[in-house]
């Protein structure tokens, strides 16, 4: 069970920090909720509290695997169909997996490709979506703001010398 002040992922959305919890009457059925303050878009969500384990919330990353976040960015482009539907489904359930390392290696491919040949409108809404989870994420983890790790992900895909976010 998580509470109030804990930093958490909740898939499909991104990271956020649990600022209450609240019982509130929702289509007739009284159910508690988790308040999550997300740190970009400065967006709340509330989440069921009895639904956490089902729809994958869990704790943020530590700082050692943001290492591995990083070098996974640094990493070299993942084959992957040149069919766009079949690459689109294939990164969408990476994507919904929540896992951030597999978020990760999809925000890679879908920059690199972008960067090559650039991206339909569907892999554009895709890596918007997938590269908000991920900042999300890292924000809460380096206490950097949103355009400094911005900034990491980017330096760290074109292979560049970057801050170390890791140490702060």
């Amino acid at each position: 069970m998580f509470n109030i002040g804990d930093k958490v992922v909740y898939p499909m959305h991104g990271a956020g920090i649990i600022e209450g919890i609240e019982e509130r009457e929702i289509l007739g059925e009284k159910r508690k909720y988790f308040i999550m303050r997300m740190p970009i878009g400065d967006m709340k969500v509330m989440v069921p509290v009895d639904n956490v384990e089902e729809v994958g919330v869990r704790e943020v990353i530590t700082k050692v695997d943001l290492e591995r976040v990083i070098s996974i960015l640094k990493g070299n482009k993942t084959s992957m169909p040149q069919n766009w539907n079949r690459r689109y489904r294939i990164n969408m359930d990476r994507i919904k997996s929540g896992d951030i390392f597999e978020i990760a290696a999809v925000v890679r491919n879908l920059l690199m490709m972008d960067m090559e040949k650039g991206l339909s409108t569907g892999e554009r809404k895709m890596l918007i979506s997938a590269k908000q989870m991920l900042l999300s994420e890292m924000v809460l983890v380096s206490e950097y703001d949103v355009e400094q790790v911005e900034e990491v992900v980017l330096e760290a895909i074109k292979h560049e010398e970057e801050e170390d976010i890791t140490e702060k």
